[in-house]
């Protein structure tokens, strides 16, 4: 069942869909984000290519992603497998899921509260509307508690008790990236500079992301960074190399920074 309440899909979209009849002339199959509606793979959509048997590419119970080709005013709903690859195909199973978990999620909430899902109905569409899916309103509650929501307006009641459930279930992932310095200043206080350079590297700070600094070997220095996702260490690791080397280089030292070592 879907907390949306959007009745159909708009064309474009990636659909989650299990097949419910094979005939010469294509498939239909039952739409699972949305109320199991029923839609066509046209054999012209199964495969790229001329295709002979429709069966020899798609059979009866399967699960498959389709891109959304046209729905027509009476509700009709054409659908292409072949327009779909493997990574757009992967991706959408996983949001699929995703939002599966997220959805038994809010009807615990709502248990802990002594309602149903429908007493909850403006929470979630707030909730669709800030983060367009509840899973992703999970992870925000996960990472940054009950506040990040009670900011949009609701309820601290309600906001509490998905901070509650998110704690309980959902894994936060984290990236790891390491990147390197070199540093040297002639000046006779030179060790002085560098030291302060990497005191200033350190306390580039951003929210959920760690940051370390360890010397490897002269004049070479690690700058390890640990974050949510990738754009976020990326951007901290940066940011920390060009502070570090700015305060080398105004005192007439030399600084460079390496995204990673050669392992030659």
């Amino acid at each position: 069942m879907t907390l949306t309440g959007e009745e159909y899909p708009e064309q474009g979209d990636l659909v989650v869909c299990t097949v419910k009849k094979v005939a010469d002339f294509g498939a239909f199959v039952n739409l699972d984000e949305y109320d199991g509606k029923e839609a066509l793979i046209h054999i012209s959509e199964v495969a790229s290519g001329w295709i002979k048997y429709v069966r020899d590419h798609i059979k009866e119970g399967q699960k498959v992603v389709c891109k959304v080709l046209n729905i027509s005013s009476k509700g009709h709903i054409d659908l292409s497998l072949k327009d779909v690859n493997e990574h757009q195909r992967k991706e959408k199973i996983q949001s699929w899921k995703n939002e599966q978990k997220a959805e038994k999620w809010m009807h615990i909430v709502a248990e802990s509260l002594g309602t149903d899902v429908k007493g909850m109905h403006d929470v979630i569409s707030t909730l669709f509307e800030e983060f367009g899916n509840l899973y992703s309103a999970f992870e925000e509650v996960a990472v940054n508690g009950a506040e990040a929501i009670i900011k949009l307006g609701i309820p601290r009641k309600y906001a509490d008790a998905i901070a509650k459930i998110a704690a309980e279930n959902v894994k936060i992932s984290e990236v790891t990236i390491t990147g390197y310095v070199d540093l040297t200043c002639p000046l006779p206080n030179g060790v002085q500079i560098i030291k302060e350079a990497l005191r200033v590297a350190g306390k580039v700070e951003a929210p959920e992301v760690n940051l370390k600094l360890s010397y490897v070997g002269a004049p070479r220095y690690r700058i390890r960074v640990v974050a949510p996702d990738y754009k976020k260490a990326e951007n901290v690791l940066r940011k920390a190399a060009d502070a570090a080397i700015e305060i080398v280089r105004a005192k007439g030292g030399v600084g460079e920074f390496h995204r990673q070592l050669s392992t030659s």
